[in-house]
């Protein structure tokens, strides 16, 4: 299972803090969304005995800002994010496949509002309905289902928070829609073990099972867009290679 994490300069914890602590807690790997942090992944990986994946997580005002810095992210990082909050940016990010996560759909990027605690951000104007879980299916983008407000916020957000997630579950299981789970820590602080998160799906109706799959989604996803941008690759299924010739 990976965790997405918002390394140093974006949050407070070095990709290298991180990379322990989850180790520590059981995590097989880390996605960087930092997008200014550039650590020695390969380093990374063999100190710290766990994967370490390089994201790019795209804020954007609006959907044609958010366009040119995802075509500039899809060739250098091997998962690109779109921070979404608003109406507008999450459909701008499901409809587009070069796009891999929709990230907090409901709250917008991290740092941003006033409502939740540590500059977190409050109840943004988002939304996800039938038609944005629908367009994520086809085009093959995962909705980020976040726990931070679930485990950081208190009172009226809170409340509201777990009603939004227990409908946007609902969409994403009837209408077979790709999604990743994260608890969008800022520091290793905050980073909770695997066990401990889907703990708390299973107490608020998500399933504890559910909870780890998407966890295990950010894998999948990471080796996937390797094997893609692997010079061998041409398209699914399709691969340049040797191979045996007939008699």
């Amino acid at each position: 299972m990976y965790e997405a994490v918002h390394a140093h300069p974006d949050g407070r914890s070095t990709a290298a803090r991180f990379a322990t602590t989850a180790e520590r807690y059981g995590y097989d790997g880390v996605v960087v969304r930092a997008d200014d942090a550039a650590p020695d992944y390969d380093r990374l990986r063999e100190a710290r005995g766990v994967d370490a994946v390089d994201a790019a997580e795209i804020v954007a005002a609006d959907p044609q800002h958010a366009s040119g810095a995802v075509g500039n992210a899809r060739t250098k990082h091997t998962v690109v994010i779109v921070s979404g909050g608003t109406n507008a940016l999450n459909r701008f990010a499901v409809e587009q496949a070069r796009v891999d996560v929709l990230a907090r759909p409901f709250e917008g990027p991290i740092g941003e509002g006033t409502d939740g605690p540590n500059g977190r951000g409050g109840d943004g104007d988002g939304d996800v309905n039938h038609v944005l879980a629908k367009a994520a299916r086809e085009n093959d983008v995962r909705i980020e289902v976040n726990l931070a407000p679930v485990l950081r916020d208190r009172g009226g957000h809170r409340v509201r928070h777990l009603s939004k997630l227990r409908r946007l579950k609902r969409l994403i299981d009837h209408y077979d829609a790709p999604y990743v789970v994260s608890a969008n820590p800022t520091s290793h602080l905050e980073l909770r073990a695997p066990r401990e998160l889907a703990a708390v799906g299973a107490e608020v109706g998500l399933g504890d099972e559910w909870i780890r799959a998407g966890l295990d989604e950010w894998g999948r996803l990471a080796a996937r867009n390797r094997e893609r941008r692997s010079e061998s690759f041409i398209a699914p299924g399709v691969e340049r290679g040797r191979y045996e010739e007939d008699d």
